[in-house]
């Protein structure tokens, strides 16, 4: 009974999604889900939220377009439905056509990157915006899917504690519920410190297969974490914790970088402070640093850098698959069991 009852309120609430009885012309005020998205969401089947902001802001046309059908695939692979996350034309879309994938990635820069604080500006003016991690996790949240997949976080830039330049994924990961499979966050950023702050937003941080926390294209970061998760299964019983004790928080699970893409590590951290330097010079702060840093490390390391960017993203891809077919089987042993298990 209890099984019956939760997939009717899935069902609604999908329904309240798709045609909400307060939709503007022009389909203002309501989420897009796919077809695709939606039935696996209301079967309880494995789905994998994906960003936006990689494909616009992360990597030139066409190799963004090429990058967002290959770690689409890899979810699919490893048997799960992929839901990236994006707004076109004022409308949040939850799943995107491989039409709609190829308009974001011709859009490049010119779709909006959209933290949460953005969501609004680009939905009332109808415009086309990229998820960064804290709007693709609160859309997330809001359609049920529980586990996002993305590069690295953002967190608290170096020299944050005179500049309080600090990421809103960040407060997103201390008040929404979404497991963020990342490899670690971006070795641009101030590690320790990005740390320090997760502790203080209550969010739980664990690292997959190790004991330290990894920084991007690092394995090491010199940080070690407060848990460690070995298997998809041992992630999937630590999300399924997080959602029955209702805690409200995220959780980062942070996957080191494949070995054989580690190597460039030492070139790439040289090119980072380098970057650093002339990002100060210029003045260039808040959201623009980012962009700026990740393709000037790319110029000054003739590629190297991109090429560990996709490898790391499609890892993670391959993982939060697999972590989140592992929590679709914890919820059919429950549904099979007619009962929901509480704590």
């Amino acid at each position: 009974m209890a099984s019956s009852s939760s997939a009717l309120s899935r069902l609604s609430n999908l329904h309240g999604h798709l045609h909400p009885s307060h939709s503007n012309k022009g389909g203002v005020g309501f989420i897009k889900i796919s077809p695709e998205v939606s039935e696996a969401l209301s079967n309880d089947h494995a789905v994998v939220a994906l960003e936006s902001t990689i494909i616009s802001h992360g990597m030139p046309y066409p190799k963004n377009l090429e990058t967002a059908r290959e770690v689409e695939a890899v979810v699919r692979e490893n048997g799960a439905v992929p839901a990236t996350i994006a707004i076109l034309d004022g409308i949040p879309c939850v799943g995107l056509s491989m039409e709609e994938l190829e308009k974001l990635a011709n859009l490049g820069p010119r779709a909006q990157k959209t933290a949460r604080r953005d969501i609004a500006h680009v939905v009332a003016t109808r415009g086309n915006g990229a998820t960064t991690v804290s709007a693709t996790m609160f859309f997330a949240s809001m359609v049920g899917i529980p586990l996002f997949v993305t590069g690295g976080i953002g967190g608290v830039h170096r020299h944050g504690e005179h500049t309080m330049d600090i990421s809103s994924d960040l407060t997103e990961l201390g008040r929404t519920p979404v497991a963020v499979i990342s490899a670690g966050v971006k070795s641009i950023l101030d590690v320790p410190r990005t740390l320090e702050y997760l502790e203080t937003q209550g969010v739980c941080v664990a690292a997959y297969r190790t004991n330290e926390f990894p920084s991007f294209f690092s394995e090491t970061s010199g940080c070690k974490v407060p848990c460690r998760v070995d298997t998809p299964e041992d992630c999937a019983q630590l999300i399924d914790a997080n959602l029955k004790l209702e805690l409200g928080t995220g959780i980062l699970i942070a996957v080191p970088i494949p070995k054989e893409h580690a190597a460039s590590g030492r070139l790439i951290e040289s090119a980072i402070k380098r970057a650093l330097e002339e990002a100060r010079d210029k003045n260039i702060i808040g959201n623009a640093a980012t962009p700026f840093l990740l393709a000037r490390v790319n110029e000054l390391t003739g590629g190297a850098s991109l090429a560990s960017n996709i490898a790391l993203v499609k890892n993670n891809a391959l993982v939060g698959a697999k972590i989140s077919v592992a929590l679709a089987q914890v919820k059919e042993r429950e549904n099979k069991g007619g009962v929901k298990t509480t704590l």
